[in-house]
């Protein structure tokens, strides 16, 4: 009972101090608006009784646009995280002890937290997301539970901490990301086999009551050593149900009231996580099992508008490249007009997007990703209002773009901008009362009939990646 007192205690404190440090930032920064919908929700009582699901996640409605950070000793060798040891395959060309011992070497020097955060809210993501533990077990924070962890490596610094420090300095709410699997617990698998054979885990062990006791202590160690934690992002693999995740949900909510949680620990949580793709049409609740691993949801048909009720609130996580951590050889970079469009249409279905980098083993962000993000945050500055706080627009089928929506407003956004000075947009009902160019403020002429909206065209689109039309309605 002691400790749950100084945990809550604690949190209060460290919600009011991260609350005021937000708000004596500038209130145009991106992170401070979406830092005082997080506290406004959460900093009440310090219970979720009194809460609706609303209120609970209104600041991540409202930021759509968050930065995923894959790092640890795996990116000494360039390789993907924990998955060379799973499923080994030539491409990675590391054996179970380079990779164990990788650590050894993990001496990120360069490793700037405030820098990282700052590339962040340049790109215009209000919220960032960080790996303290993937599959292989190793911690990226100084747990007192283990010694394979960041604070014995030659760099010897609790990076988690180092980093919370920044986000709660620039008013940028943190998740982390922690994997129920850990390859490193005896607990979880039988440790005297290879990984690849044993990396499912077997709950029938004796010993897997000492793994849940493991996972519960180091959740603890999470959610009251490094302040306010926005979300914990689980990634449970197979069979969830053995991490009995409905207790793991009490505890955090016993410890952060105010978090949110994914739905990889065999419960719901509080939104849906597909991984690499974008859903077909809008994610419902009785679809949200389904979107983890497939590319569809059961519905068929042409795309329809859920009820408010019904909707499933959801993030999808991608990569820039191929790669989730750190490889120098994969050189498949997403363009800047491909990323702007991805996060477009994830928000034209009321998601989140969750775009992933791999820091170096020197702990920099590589240029290509700087590069892109940055332009990323050059567009959000000028057309953010169609992305932030937005929902799913009433049009989900366009052949030429997608659209957002925010109260009576629709954003129309046009990726094929037509050559014929005009724009045909069947099946509107609303009753149109202005439409402008969002990145000029030019106003377009239109005409709505009963079978549509024509809405007359500058000759050159305004923007080569996406260009929007603010259309207002009552």
């Amino acid at each position: 009972m002691a400790k749950n007192c100084s945990a809550r205690l604690g949190l209060l404190v460290g919600m009011i101090a991260y609350a005021c440090m937000s708000m004596s930032t500038s209130a145009a920064n991106a992170g401070d608006a979406a830092a005082r919908l997080l506290f406004s929700a959460g900093d009440t009582a310090g219970s979720v009784a009194g809460e609706t699901e609303t209120q609970r996640t209104s600041w991540y409605r409202e930021a759509k646009f968050g930065m995923f950070i894959h790092w640890g000793p795996y990116s000494v060798a360039g390789v993907e995280a924990s998955w060379p040891i799973m499923e080994p395959e030539a491409q990675w060309n590391i054996t179970e002890p380079e990779y164990v011992s990788l650590f050894k070497r993990f001496n990120p020097t360069k490793y700037d937290p405030k820098a990282w955060v700052e590339l962040a809210k340049e790109a215009g993501q209000r919220y960032m997301v960080f790996t303290t533990k993937h599959h292989d077990g190793f911690c990226m924070f100084d747990s007192a539970l283990t010694d394979y962890k960041i604070t014995n490596t030659p760099y010897g610094k609790d990076v988690t901490a180092m980093l919370a420090q920044a986000a709660q300095a620039a008013g940028m709410p943190l998740g982390f990301y922690y994997s129920p699997p850990d390859m490193h617990h005896p607990g979880f698998r039988d440790t005297s086999k290879p990984v690849k054979d044993t990396w499912q885990g077997d709950p029938t062990r004796p010993e897997w009551t000492s793994y849940l006791s493991y996972m519960e202590g180091q959740l603890r160690e999470l959610l009251t050593n490094y302040g306010p934690v926005v979300l914990i992002w689980f990634d449970g693999l197979r069979q969830q149900e053995k991490y009995k995740g409905r207790e793991v949900l009490d505890l955090i909510h016993q410890l952060q009231p105010a978090t949110l949680v994914n739905n990889r620990i065999g419960v719901p949580g509080d939104f849906a996580t597909p991984e690499q793709f974008i859903p077909d049409r809008i994610p419902t609740k009785t679809a949200a099992n389904e979107l983890q691993g497939t590319r569809k949801t059961p519905e068929t048909g042409p795309p329809s508008l859920p009820a408010p009720g019904d909707f499933q609130l959801w993030e999808t996580c991608q990569t820039i490249n191929d790669t989730w951590a750190y490889n120098k050889n994969d050189r498949k970079f997403k363009s800047v007009k491909e990323l702007i469009q991805e996060l477009v249409e994830v928000a034209s279905k009321g998601g989140n997007f969750l775009l992933d980098v791999g820091p170096t083993p020197e702990g920099t962000i590589q240029p290509e990703f700087v590069e892109r993000l940055q332009a990323i945050g050059k567009w959000m500055k000028v057309n953010g209002e169609s992305i932030y706080g937005t929902t799913y627009g009433p049009l989900q089928d366009l052949r030429f773009g997608k659209t957002t929506a925010k109260g009576t407003t629709i954003y129309l956004h046009v990726f094929d901008w037509p050559s014929r000075p005009e724009l045909i947009l069947p099946g509107l009902t609303a009753h149109v009362t202005q439409i402008t160019v969002l990145a000029t403020g030019r106003k377009a002429h239109f005409r709505q009939k009963p079978g549509g909206l024509t809405i007359a065209l500058p000759p050159l689109a305004p923007d080569p990646n996406d260009s929007i039309l603010r259309i207002k309605t009552r």
